[in-house]
């Protein structure tokens, strides 16, 4: 029982996370198609058509990569107050992420700060994320994993 338990809080804490990272990817493709979009046009996805299949995917991939980060995040700060555990959980995931971005960019353009930017954003999506799963867990909505 106490597995069954386990897993439903992993999947709010996944659920949390997913919706995190998704909103903040939604705040980002504003910001790029109101600000950097002039800058830069392979920033734009043209994110204001919401029937775009490629918008739709991205935000789908994003919140799936936030599902994921929130579930990875519970067990990896368990009860233990390591900031260390908490930022490297962070910055792995966007690193993966904003990385490959990074070495798309340079293979397709011969480019790299539009991709920059990108890698940029997807620190900022994580770490929105890890923020919101913090306070749901000091605010005792979301119980972190306890290693027994």
């Amino acid at each position: 029982m106490e597995m069954i338990a386990e897993r439903l809080e992993s999947l709010k804490v996944g659920l949390i996370g997913g919706l995190s990272a998704g909103l903040a990817f939604l705040i980002t493709t504003v910001v790029n198609g109101l600000l950097l979009n002039q800058y830069f046009s392979i920033l734009n996805i043209n994110q204001f058509q919401l029937i775009n299949l490629q918008f739709l995917l991205s935000a789908g991939i994003e919140g799936f990569s936030g599902f994921l980060f929130g579930v990875t995040y519970r067990y990896i700060i368990c009860v233990d107050e390591n900031p260390q555990l908490k930022s490297g959980a962070v910055f792995a995931f966007s690193l993966v992420r904003g990385l490959n971005q990074i070495e798309f960019g340079w293979n397709v353009n011969n480019t790299l700060l539009p991709f920059l930017i990108l890698a940029g954003e997807s620190i900022f999506w994580f770490t929105l994320a890890a923020f919101v799963l913090d306070t749901a867990i000091l605010l005792n909505w979301l119980k972190p994993f306890s290693s027994k």
